[in-house]
């Protein structure tokens, strides 16, 4: 897969996926958006090789959406920080979970909960201009002339 064609087409799905579009990367961003910011806790949570979990981690922090902060320096140790385009990314997975949920969903699951309510969040995607969500509307992606 070229990879560089991927995020310089027109296509805003294939940038986007050339950026945080393999497993990795997105549960490395799902474990930075539950507050794991350290190299070890990344590793413990995905199960992930120390070689792959550092090349992920150098993509996104030089894709822009973790910022490497160091926070020890002797040993130096760096934590993972989710930038403003981590954060936005956080809805998706949101939506993806809910995906997830939906088509796949048997057993013991996760959940995305409200911390002010305490009341389970069902993410949906919808239209900004209107509020209707995307499911719900006849759509299709139209590339640039």
């Amino acid at each position: 897969m070229d990879i560089e064609k991927l995020s310089s087409g027109t296509c805003p799905i294939s940038r986007g996926l050339a950026l945080v579009g393999d497993a990795w990367s997105a549960l490395i961003l799902r474990d930075a958006g539950r507050g794991m910011t350290q190299f070890d806790q990344f590793r413990a949570s995905l199960g992930i090789a120390p070689n792959i979990l550092s090349r992920r981690l150098k993509a996104l922090t030089e894709g822009g959406v973790l910022e490497k902060r160091r926070y020890s320096e002797r040993p130096p140790r760096d934590e993972y920080i989710l930038t403003a385009a981590g954060r936005d990314f956080l809805p998706i997975l949101a939506a993806m979970g809910e995906w997830g949920r939906h088509h796949n969903g048997g057993g013991a699951i996760s959940q995305l909960t409200n911390l002010a309510t305490g009341e389970r969040v069902e993410a949906v995607v919808v239209d900004r201009r209107t509020g209707v969500p995307l499911a719900d509307m006849d759509v299709r992606l139209e590339m640039p002339a």
